[in-house]
């Protein structure tokens, strides 16, 4: 993957924007255990009350709560209070609120920040938890027995209806600092050794008793707190939606255009491929890389963005806030990612060879399926069917095979995770419910507990997930940055040279010696010739004699390994590929037409050609007879009677698949299906007399045409391309018989040059070819 990186810069903002989303929504999916546990705490089990510091309380209790604090504390306390009464400005509108003040004056709080609220709660908390055991002490006669035996006071003996509160203010000093004194330790044991945050929160039992005494409707206070927090939750639940959907559009982006720039870069590089790069890839590996793998890797750059970058934000985040909540149960956490880092690590052992070998079974199906498409008729001809079925059938088989291995092991990992996630959940509710029982921990924050080491689970479940794409798109990667790094072993000059104007196109080939690369012996020697324009060079001789390996040389599909070809006296390793196959107008032996229509594969060489010089060409490649048709009824292009076609009058298409008469826009099938070999090879050289090149190579391009086409052609070539080089290579006697000069090769070497009747005295070879083919008669 890193190998293919350099496409990820132009996205580099896009993929910033989404860390910063993914932060965002972190944050926002961190938050939501906390706002529950508050909602379990706060809303419930407390009833919206939040602090030790109440928003109003009656000044009987003031004065009762403020026993129990230093004279320091009482003077914060009374600071952060105003006391209202039915002389007070805001009366009227302060006693709708709390009912109670019509009675008694009320302390109100007054508008503090939270702060100072964190710095009252402390100082309040523990005297109100004071009064309130105190209190309720007093009204149960086995409590105040019980706590008078504590306290070594006998605080049963006062009068009935006696406010032990009053009686505490009316005390000595001396007496007062000892009775206090001794509550405060009879209510130390009563509350136990809790924190601060639980005394903070026990401290909601005497404020929500105290609301009640002042008239406030404490179902109220609890349901709005509960759709407070609750509306918060939701926001934050919308706000992570959206970042979600924002990182899934930003992913997407940098996925696709990643994979159309590599996929951009690497046709870029194909085309630049010499024929010995082609040698190296081949057609049906570099399809599947160019697609397949490209798909794999764009999947995984995908979920690089959307889920690994989100998975350690909220793995580590959830860490800590689970952390902040209780530090006891960190084993758990520990425990949890041990086993799953286990696990991932062994899976990924066992599956990461398994998925090295996917693409080249992916590589190896897609070649048979190919071959078998391409040769089907083949196929059927001799009856190879069930050979066929069973070379795919085992190209199948090892390629279902590996992926059911994968899949199995990948498939084991689910009820794992699951399992350890129940497992998880058991022990959290195991540990934390004793903490709870001893006053550690509060209900919600178990839960929030339980959420936060969820969310380390599945971000370890996220990265688990990479691993299942992760080995085979590094694969595929490997394979894309393999050809776009494949050095051509043919380029064009730092300072390229420029033909002469006007140019002539004399090719000469002078010392010529040639190996295929990793070839140890030559397949050409000693090549040397001239083929002058005005001309018509021919080059014969028997199958694998070196006759297209020759020609390949010209337009530079491979280059010389010693020696040179000069075009014009220039060496053409001098000149740049454009500008020396600007000069050439090749016709392979196997035609090639694309997809389209006749006129855009004819305008193939010329976008700009007009259709006078399409017609020229068709004429004079023979190839206007099924082009166009002769209009009279009674021959069609492929040599049927219209009456043997199908039905034209109802738009079907004639025996050689044309629409009758449509000329130039008849529509040519892929890989030019709808015509016969003799019509692609006419087709093919047309094209390259449309582009009207100083250079002709013909590639044994008249093997598919019959004699009399073969003929006919060779004479309207011979009349408008009569100041051109022209280069042949042919198996036909026939068709090089006026060739001003012919190249007899064997085994790649030069055994003969001269004309049709030079050769016929001077080489056997050449005589032996001529004879197998023609008569004595025909020879002359």
């Amino acid at each position: 993957m890193l190998r293919l990186a350099k496409y990820l810069k132009p996205y580099i903002p896009l993929v910033l924007l989404a860390i910063v989303l993914l932060f965002v929504q972190a944050n926002a999916d961190l938050a939501l255990p906390d706002y529950l546990a508050r909602i379990v705490n706060n809303g419930i089990q407390l009833s919206g009350i939040e602090s030790a510091v109440p928003q109003a309380i009656r000044q009987s209790t003031m004065s009762k709560i403020t026993l129990f604090m230093s004279p320091q504390d009482k003077a914060s306390v009374l600071a952060n209070y105003t006391l209202v009464d039915k002389n007070s400005a805001d009366y009227a509108q302060l006693v709708a609120k709390y009912p109670d003040l019509a009675n008694e004056p009320i302390y109100v709080l007054n508008n503090i920040s939270q702060s100072e609220i964190d710095a009252l709660n402390p100082i309040m908390a523990k005297p109100l938890l004071t009064v309130y055991y105190l209190e309720q002490a007093m009204s149960n006669p086995s409590q105040l027995a019980a706590m008078a035996q504590q306290m070594g006071i006998d605080i049963s003996k006062l009068p009935p209806g006696t406010d032990i509160f009053t009686v505490i203010s009316n005390l000595p000093q001396a007496q007062q600092t000892m009775i206090i004194s001794s509550i405060t330790t009879y209510a130390d044991k009563q509350i136990g050794a809790i924190n601060d945050k639980m005394l903070t929160q026990a401290a909601a039992i005497p404020i929500k008793a105290e609301y009640t005494a002042i008239g406030i409707d404490v179902n109220q206070l609890e349901l709005t707190y509960i759709l407070r927090v609750g509306g918060m939750m939701l926001g934050l639940v919308l706000l992570s939606g959206v970042c979600t959907i924002l990182v899934s559009l930003l992913a997407a982006r940098t996925a696709a255009g990643m994979g159309r720039d590599v996929r951009k870069a690497q046709f870029i590089k194909v085309e630049d491929f010499s024929s010995t790069e082609f040698d190296k890839f081949s057609t049906t590996s570099l399809i599947n890389r160019a697609t397949n793998d490209i798909t794999q890797v764009q999947l995984v750059v995908f979920m690089l963005i959307r889920m690994v970058l989100y998975a350690p934000i909220i793995g580590i985040g959830a860490i800590i806030h689970a952390f902040r909540l209780d530090t006891s149960m960190w084993w758990i956490i520990a425990l949890a990612v041990g086993v799953l880092l286990t696990i991932i690590l062994v899976v990924f052992t066992i599956a990461l060879p398994k998925f090295r070998i996917i693409q080249s079974l992916i590589d190896r199906l897609a070649l048979v399926l190919r071959e078998n498409l391409s040769g089907m008729m083949v196929i059927r001809a001799f009856n190879r069917q069930d050979f066929e079925l069973e070379r795919f059938d085992k190209a199948n088989i090892d390629l279902t095979s590996t992926m059911l291995f994968i899949n199995r092991i990948m498939i084991v990992m689910m009820p794992l995770m699951m399992l350890i996630m129940n497992g998880i959940t058991i022990a959290i509710l195991w540990v934390g419910s004793h903490q709870v029982a001893s006053a550690n921990m509060q209900v919600g924050d178990m839960l929030a507990f339980m959420q936060y080491t969820m969310q380390v689970v599945f971000a370890f479940l996220m990265l688990s997930m990479m691993f299942i794409f992760l080995p085979r798109a590094s694969v595929a990667a490997g394979r894309i940055a393999d050809v776009l790094e494949t050095k051509t072993v043919i380029n064009d000059p730092s300072q390229p040279k420029l033909f002469s104007d006007p140019f002539k196109g004399v090719v000469e080939f002078r010392n010529v010696s040639f190996h295929y690369p990793d070839a140890e012996e030559d397949v050409l020697h000693d090549i040397n010739f001239v083929a002058k324009p005005g001309q018509t060079t021919a080059l014969i001789g028997s199958t694998g004699s070196g006759k297209s390996t020759v020609i390949n040389l010209i337009p530079r599909f491979y280059d010389v390994t010693a020696g040179s070809i000069l075009v014009d006296g220039i060496d053409i390793r001098e000149v740049t590929q454009h500008d020396l196959r600007d000069k050439i107008g090749y016709i392979p032996q196997k035609g090639v037409l694309f997809s389209g229509t006749i006129g855009s594969n004819l305008r193939y060489a010329d976008e700009n050609a007009s259709d006078d010089t399409l017609k020229d060409a068709t004429d004079i490649a023979q190839a206007s007879e099924f082009v166009f048709g002769n209009g009279d009824g009674t021959i069609s292009g492929n040599g049927f009677h219209n009456s043997e076609s199908m039905n034209n009058d109802n738009g079907e298409v004639n025996g050689n698949g044309f629409h009758e008469g449509s000329g130039f826009e008849t529509e040519i099938a892929q890989g030019g299906m709808n015509v016969s070999g003799g019509q692609k090879q006419r087709l093919s050289i047309a094209r390259a007399l449309v582009k009207k090149p100083p250079i002709y190579i013909f590639d044994d391009s008249f093997s598919a045409v019959d004699f009399k086409t073969d003929a006919a052609l060779r004479r309207a070539l011979k009349q408008k391309t009569s100041g051109s080089t022209i280069l042949i290579v042919t198996q036909r006697v026939s068709t090089i018989k006026n060739a001003e000069q012919i190249i007899v090769l064997d085994e790649g070497r030069i055994i003969g040059k001269g004309t049709h009747q030079e050769l016929m005295k001077d080489c056997t070879a050449y005589q032996e070819i001529a004879l197998s083919q023609l008569s004595q008669e025909e020879l002359l």
